[in-house]
């Protein structure tokens, strides 16, 4: 499994496919205020990346990747910062 709850953070890692996508969604309505660790992550579908641009969690760590960096998390992790959320 590519998502997982840890006692701090939801971890995404290795090669995050559709089937993940419905894992991170739950977690992230489980856990509202849950920080995203996307370090170990190598691939992104596009079904997981929507659930990141819907949701706007706050991002702990970038994946090595730079087009992952600078073309979803980064974006992400910009209007995060500037928005404050809403309930």
């Amino acid at each position: 499994m590519t998502v997982r709850q840890t006692e701090d953070a939801i971890v995404l890692e290795g090669r995050c496919g559709v089937e993940d996508a419905e894992g991170l969604l739950l977690a992230l309505q489980e856990h509202p205020g849950a920080v995203v660790d996307a370090a170990g992550v190598q691939k992104l579908h596009m079904a997981v990346a929507q659930i990141l641009f819907a949701l706007r969690p706050a991002i702990r760590s970038m994946p090595d990747s730079p087009f992952l960096e600078q073309n979803i998390f980064r974006p992400i992790l910009s209007d995060s910062d500037r928005q404050p959320k809403t309930a």
